[in-house]
């Protein structure tokens, strides 16, 4: 899991010794905190419990005895079908401790001094064996192939005495894999669609029917959504979180009066499976919200690889495709094969798309080949605007994925990919409660031009791979874009000052101009350090703030 100390330690430090050494204490607390309190709460979601009142004796010669649950009366009412340690039961409590993994305490009770032999069955081929004597409390650490549900059994045996008692719990994994979606609108307060044909009026909430919805089944934990904001008449932005939980301090869509701009969102999936989308602005907002996949545990489901960005398509360049991408047409690219994207059992590919140089207002579609281009969006723009955003698309039938300009004018067209999805990927996902990590604006410390914020969030942690975030740059001085990707160094090594100015990539994940406020979904990859670099690629200062909505685990 991720490592509480590293993470509020690593919060606001640049690359100087210096700088790192001055760091107030108070930054280092506040992160700890956060970041303790979204592990609880997901820790908290994932405690199953089985009472030794369920426990059901048996006999030598396999006559049930009465369960626990009946007390002394139950007793006796068994003694014929299994004389002897009466008092003999198993209380179970399992807690998930990583993507796969479970923490098993298995409480025993006798009435009996004599041994007893415990068997634990994890329902997945595997068997662990202890021996007790006397009432004990047993840990045991266990580790599935894969996520998903799974029935858990202790039996005790007392042959001494001519008895076995046994209790099972079902558990389910606190990883879950993702599944593709076709892009489909769930969500259109224009039109209708989602049940509602009225703008969320200010500081109100647009419901989002998930579970249940087109095909998404009723236990997905996460949904990747696409929220664009249309219209809005007056500035603000836009928190998704899961319903029936309290709304979160973070966001996910940044706006200004009247501008239309789109936000990819991975957010969980309410008990009652909907998702909530609150409007912290004083005017009416119109929302859209596009779904291209959904999490769940589902064992065939697909888990995540996470890749140091490389650029597959630049317009500007001939790579990819040649020239401004024409209005109203489609280009295609290949992803299976391409780098280090792997040539087949891809499912989805998670991609930063950006547009610049626009000749006017319009907006573009990511969507799989084999299929029709569908009505949603993925980044909208207007004439003259550079702005980009995080996509997950289903990879088509060939390996090959589309990309439509909806506009009536060329604009040209950057795509980065950052990770893929497929069965054989290991790393399943854990939602956390959002979770503000970093805000440069507490202490008034931005992140100078062509400089870069490190933060080393598992640096202590193989087995997480990458983080869900949601970055945003404010109070920009000038325009420039941002670059998220791991660092080659250790901890150790940007904390001492050791380590020189690594190389940022030829990739980026948003782009503003001076005085914008500007938020983007960055899969941000831990490569081999687990120290994750926020490049100001701009020549002037700006601030920067980072939220977690999750993370990676690959144990």
């Amino acid at each position: 899991m991720i490592s509480a100390a590293v993470v509020a330690a690593a919060i606001g430090f640049v690359p100087t010794a210096a700088q790192a050494a001055d760091q107030p204490a108070q930054r280092q607390g506040s992160a700890t905190a956060a970041v303790d309190s979204a592990k609880a709460a997901a820790a908290r979601s994932t405690v199953f419990h089985s009472p030794a009142e369920r426990t059901v004796r048996t006999s030598a010669s396999g006559k049930a005895a009465a369960p626990q649950a009946a007390g002394a009366a139950g007793a006796a009412a068994g003694a014929g079908a299994a004389k002897g340690n009466a008092g003999l039961a198993v209380d179970l409590r399992a807690s998930a401790t990583s993507g796969r993994g479970f923490s098993l305490a298995s409480q025993i009770t006798t009435t009996a001094g004599a041994p007893v032999r415990v068997d634990i069955d994890w329902g997945d081929g595997r068997t662990d064996t202890e021996h007790v004597t006397g009432a004990k409390l047993l840990t045991s650490k266990h580790t599935f192939t894969e996520v998903g549900k799974h029935k858990v059994k202790v039996t005790l045996t007392d042959q001494d005495n001519n008895v076995t008692a046994t209790n099972s719990v079902d558990v389910q994994s606190l990883g879950s894999k993702f599944t593709p979606h076709a892009p489909t609108r769930l969500l259109d307060t224009r039109s209708g669609i989602g049940g509602t044909n009225h703008p969320v009026t200010p500081y109100g909430v647009a419901r989002v029917k998930v579970g249940g919805n087109s095909g998404i089944p009723a236990d997905a934990t996460a949904v990747a959504l696409n929220v664009t904001v249309v219209s809005p008449r007056s500035g603000g932005h836009i928190t998704a979180y899961p319903s029936g939980t309290e709304q979160p301090t973070t966001s996910n869509v940044n706006f200004v009066a009247g501008q239309t701009v789109p936000n990819m969102t991975i957010v969980p999936v309410g008990a009652d499976g909907y998702v909530e989308l609150l409007n912290r602005s004083y005017g009416d907002v119109d929302l859209l919200a596009d779904v291209t996949g959904y999490f769940s545990p589902s064992a065939s489901a697909g888990g995540y690889t996470s890749l140091e960005p490389f650029r597959i398509a630049d317009s500007r360049t001939g790579q990819g495709t040649w020239g401004p991408v024409s209005g109203q047409s489609t280009f295609g690219l290949q992803v299976a094969g391409n780098g280090a994207v792997p040539a087949s059992g891809v499912t989805a590919v998670a991609l930063n798309v950006t547009v610049t140089a626009p000749r006017g207002a319009g907006h573009l579609t990511v969507f799989p080949t084999g299929q029709s281009a569908p009505d949603t969006s993925n980044v909208n723009f207007k004439a003259g605007q550079t702005i980009a955003n995080s996509v997950i698309v289903p990879v088509g039938p060939d390996g090959r994925i589309n990309i439509r300009n909806g506009a009536w004018d060329p604009a040209d067209v950057i795509v980065d990919v950052v990770g893929y999805y497929s069965p054989g990927s290991k790393a399943s996902y854990i939602p956390t409660t959002p979770t503000r990590l970093h805000d440069s604006r507490d202490w008034d410390f931005p992140v100078e031009g062509q400089d870069f914020r490190w933060l080393p969030l598992s640096d202590d942690d193989p087995a997480i791979t990458a983080f869900v975030l949601n970055t945003t740059v404010t109070d920009t001085q000038g325009s420039g874009h941002l670059t998220v990707a791991p660092d080659p160094y250790t901890y150790a090594q940007r904390y001492s000052g050791t380590a020189p100015k690594p190389t940022p990539p030829n990739s980026s994940n948003l782009n503003w101009t001076r005085g914008e406020t500007v938020p983007n979904l960055v899969q941000a990859s831990t490569g081999t350090t687990g120290v994750i670099d926020f490049w100001n690629r701009g020549w002037d200062r700006t601030h920067l703030v980072v939220d977690m909505f999750g993370f990676y685990d690959k144990s």
